[in-house]
């Protein structure tokens, strides 16, 4: 047998198994409604948060959580995999016109949409594409930060030592491995960065409690939700401890009530008018 014939190291995922959801605060639920749900084709969840003070979205296998106050703006853009870019920007275009007089803008950019929310955060649309984004056709594969000129050695290491996810810095850009075809991506600018203002990702770890230690042992961990989660906030040059990036980091462990819950996603295609029979789920 040979046991040679296959990249085995390839398959590895690290110990980050799952980018889950990112959370940014906005001040109008019905603004949120017509850009993520009505124009980039998403699905508000059905069993959680269903009021007026926040909004769960689903993307596949992941969410926006949109909890109603005053607007947060992701420092970067949000990769997205949407199964149509052409329907996509038809869903933008129509739904433009709701949106004026706020930061909403859309443009086609042949192989991806960027799309920007009327509060300025940045979406950017891909098509299904299996050499990058595995089988998946509609999901969050990468959130990508803008990171200061010189800063992504020392957020690669941190990854690597302190959470046990592969990662890599290569030309200016850090990518962190955060599941199966899933990434955290931290690109060099020179442009000046908005001070942090407390939106934050949510992971999942198989290894809990090693990362927890590490992080305490560094006095970095910024909140101790409950016997499944933690949080830390500063992404640290671990020679010195120095700050290189913030971006508040909900942890959980594989045992939250949460970890693996199916997610409902709805065929946007889907209307009153020309409805088709059995069409209604995503496939």
């Amino acid at each position: 047998m040979d046991h040679k014939a296959f990249d085995r190291t390839a398959e590895d995922v690290g110990n980050i198994v799952k980018l889950e959801h990112v959370n940014l605060t906005i001040p109008d639920q019905r603004l949120a409604t017509i850009f993520y749900v009505s124009g980039l084709g998403l699905t508000r969840d059905p069993y959680v948060m269903t009021g007026i003070d926040n909004m769960w979205v689903n993307v596949g296998e992941s969410q926006f959580h949109l909890p109603t106050r005053e607007p947060q703006i992701f420092r970067g853009c949000i990769g997205l995999v949407v199964p149509d870019l052409a329907a996509l920007a038809t869903r933008l275009r129509k739904v433009s016109g709701l949106l004026e007089g706020t930061r909403f803008s859309f443009s086609e950019q042949g192989d991806h949409v960027d799309a920007t929310c009327p509060w300025g955060n940045r979406i950017r649309c891909h098509g299904p594409d299996p050499a990058r984004f595995g089988p998946r056709t509609l999901g969050m594969p990468y959130v990508e930060f803008d990171a200061p000129r010189g800063s992504v050695p020392a957020i690669a290491n941190f990854y690597r030592e302190i959470l046990d996810a592969p990662a890599t810095a290569n030309e200016g850009m850090a990518v962190v491995s955060a599941g199966a075809r899933q990434s955290l991506r931290f690109r060099e600018t020179d442009s000046p960065l908005a001070p942090y203002d407390g939106h934050h990702m949510q992971i999942y770890l198989a290894d809990f409690s090693g990362p927890y230690q590490r992080l305490l042992a560094r006095k970095l961990v910024s909140r101790e939700t409950d016997q499944h989660e933690y949080r830390f906030i500063d992404i640290v040059d671990l020679r010195d401890n120095a700050v290189k990036f913030q971006i508040e980091h909900e942890v959980r462990s594989m045992r939250h009530p949460l970890f693996g819950r199916p997610l409902v996603n709805r065929n946007p295609a889907q209307s009153n008018q020309g409805y088709m029979p059995g069409q209604d789920a995503f496939r």
